[in-house]
């Protein structure tokens, strides 16, 4: 009645008869048709539990708090919820600080009626120990601008806020069991409530004339009314609470009518509801990403260090291929240019030894007396190490082959050659094998065979 009397005092004769005037005719003064509500938007704060809410001009702002207390007698097992208003002076003229006036008891009793008197929220869930402890859930709704209809939009913004808070979970230990210890939000993931469904309120304002009813009035409309009704119900259609606030009498039939318009209204504004607060818990999950990093963007950070190293470790691994493939056909090069000047130096070898060759037998005679064959076996003999073994076989023929000549042309004069050759070729004289004891049969003397005096008597 407070702010209905300043805005009165405000408004002059002249504006209350064209408000008056433009109702008979099925038009308001914002534009809007007798049933059409305000643009309504809902917003939330960072933290869980509070929301923000404008319906046309009308702004207000809801917050859930929630502490342990001891339940009362009559109900142990149930927690409580408790509603209190305060009205901002900046809202309008009439509201003074300090305590809540007519008009915030009020609207507390009409917001408090409609949740706790339908049992929207399970009272029982906010049990923690029976008869000790449970959940005490308070909602504070301030008035920040008042624009008309308060009634509407606070119920808005209270119950957006109880569908985004988070109560602290807890659990039982000591050493009696019965300790209670709530948990931060770091350690356990904070509950929702439990909400059965959502009551909406739904104002309904009434003048002089008895078939003049509009929906969502506004606070010019609210200086001209004689009455008001606001009908709380939920999306199923079952009526939670009623309050006629004074004023003209209303007949059945008007009643009848305004529950079959809100209802549909009920609707809407539930699906408005559940679609923002959809919204906020997306939100919400991201910024638990961001305020957490600790749990979890460590695992996007690791799962990037994984990517990374095992980037460079593939780089490092092409550059090892590159490295081998690059050692290799180095060494395949050294090693072809290695063959090729081998074979360049035999070819050279050969053509010099073509170009000094004067005559002499077809085939080629190492022991021949054009060369000095004990310097042969020499050289031979120090390269014994790097030979194969067909060369071996090929030096075993070889020496084989020097029991066929007379010792005194196998004799070497050890004065004329180097002193590591004479010391070489003195390590291969005292090596001799049973091969060497043994003379081929050319070489053996022909034993002359006499015959016995008394086989020839």
């Amino acid at each position: 009645m407070e702010q209905r009397l300043a805005n009165a005092w405000r408004l002059s004769a002249n504006e209350k008869k064209f408000i008056e005037t433009a109702l008979l005719s099925d038009l308001r003064v914002d534009g809007r048709r007798p049933f059409d509500y305000r643009n309504l938007t809902i917003n939330f704060g960072k933290d869980d539990g509070s929301s923000e809410v404008q319906l046309g001009q009308t702004h207000a702002m809801g917050f859930v708090t929630a502490q342990l207390v001891q339940p009362y007698r009559d109900r142990p097992n149930e927690g409580t919820l408790s509603i209190f208003t305060e009205f901002s002076p900046m809202a309008d003229p009439s509201f003074e600080p300090g305590r809540p006036g007519e008009s915030a008891i009020e609207l507390g009793r009409v917001i408090d009626r409609g949740l706790r008197e339908s049992r929207a929220v399970d009272m029982e869930s906010l049990c923690v120990v029976s008869g000790k402890s449970v959940w005490a859930v308070r909602v504070d709704l301030h008035i920040l601008d008042n624009g008309g209809n308060l009634v509407d939009a606070a119920n808005i913004a209270a119950l957006a806020a109880l569908s985004t808070f988070r109560r602290p979970e807890c659990s039982l230990g000591g050493d009696d069991g019965q300790e209670v210890i709530i948990h931060p939000p770091e350690v356990r993931e904070p509950l929702p409530l439990i909400i059965h469904h959502l009551p909406i309120a739904v104002t309904f304002a009434f003048f002089r004339s008895e078939s003049t009813l509009v929906i969502d009035p506004t606070h010019y409309e609210e200086a001209v009314m004689g009455g008001r009704m606001t009908v709380t119900l939920n999306a199923n259609n079952d009526v939670c609470a009623i309050q006629k606030a004074g004023g003209e009498g209303v007949l059945q039939s008007v009643i009848m009518q305004c529950l079959r318009i809100a209802c549909v209204k009920a609707g809407d504004i539930t699906t408005k509801i559940k679609n923002a607060v959809e919204t906020y818990n997306s939100a919400r999950q991201l910024r638990k990403i961001k305020r957490h990093p600790s749990v979890n963007l460590d695992v996007g950070r690791a799962v990037a260090n994984m990517k990374d190293s095992q980037k460079s470790i593939n780089e490092f691994s092409d550059r090892l291929k590159l490295n081998s493939e690059d050692s290799i056909a180095g060494q395949s090069r050294s090693i072809e240019s290695d063959v090729g000047s081998t074979n360049q130096g035999q070819l050279n070898k050969r053509d010099l030894d073509a170009k000094n060759f004067i005559g002499g037998p077809s085939s080629w005679d190492p022991y021949s007396k054009g060369v000095d064959s004990d310097f042969l076996k020499a050289t031979l003999a120090a390269r014994g190490n790097q030979t194969t073994t067909k060369k071996q076989d090929a030096s075993d023929e070889t020496m084989s082959s020097e029991t066929k000549l007379d010792e005194q042309e196998a004799k070497v004069d050890e004065g004329n050659l180097p002193p590591v050759a004479a010391k070489i070729l003195s390590e291969e004289n005292e090596k001799k094998t049973l091969k060497d004891a043994v003379k081929p049969k050319n070489k053996r003397k022909k034993k002359k065979t006499t015959i016995p005096p008394n086989i020839a008597d």
